[in-house]
């Protein structure tokens, strides 16, 4: 009878935790962290010495949230190895130098603008990530490590600003990117997208060549 007690109470608290919706600052500390969990990631296949702790970031909390940021990095891997060049030298592409984190912050905003001009999709979602890894990989091999931490912060910034109302709608982060990317069909929406970011990073080329 104690082990029956105990296995309704884990389900209960297990319905509490999936109807309880976030709030708009957990989506966004949440995106942050997949950010984080991201960039090192990418860092890390690049060879290059940098970790969270120590510039005091901390990774993505255990549990379904460790698993999304699993499923994050491994769409990321897909979207990379379709179209690699679009991912990688990403100042070079933007046309900027990394010795500003003004000039920095405007150009990864640009990027996110122009992505999600025409509407919002995982698809857009992911390459938006995967393109602040490739960023923050080109800051720490020009000797700017601390940059991370601004792209870092602009990413969190478009969240709230721009996807905090959509994930809310669909749940947060969990709920829907497990619903969306466990569907094999949707997996089709790929090939699209990464042509989209590399138009994206050609209209914030652009623009931002207007403004500097």
């Amino acid at each position: 009878m104690e082990m029956l007690r105990r296995s309704s109470v884990f389900a209960a608290e297990v319905f509490e935790a999936f109807d309880r919706f976030p709030t708009d600052k957990e989506l966004v500390s949440q995106g942050k962290a997949l950010c984080r969990d991201f960039i090192q990631a990418r860092l890390q296949r690049a060879g290059l010495g940098w970790s969270k702790q120590e510039h005091g970031m901390s990774s993505t909390s255990a549990g379904r949230m460790s698993e999304v940021s699993a499923t994050f990095l491994r769409l990321g891997d897909e979207l990379e190895y379709m179209r690699p060049a679009v991912y990688r030298n990403i100042a070079r592409q933007l046309n900027i130098s990394l010795t500003s984190e003004t000039v920095l912050s405007d150009a990864f905003l640009a990027v996110a603008a122009e992505i999600f001009t025409a509407g919002i999709t995982w698809g857009k979602v992911v390459s938006l990530y995967a393109v602040a890894a490739g960023l923050a990989v080109d800051c720490v091999k020009q000797s700017q490590p601390a940059f991370v931490l601004t792209i870092v912060d602009c990413l969190g910034e478009f969240v709230r600003k721009t996807l905090v109302t959509w994930l809310k709608r669909r749940g947060g982060w969990v709920r829907t990117l497990f619903s969306t990317f466990y569907i094999s069909n949707k997996r089709i929406m790929w090939f699209h997208n990464t042509s989209i970011i590399a138009v994206g990073l050609n209209c914030a080329n652009c623009t931002l060549s207007s403004l500097l």
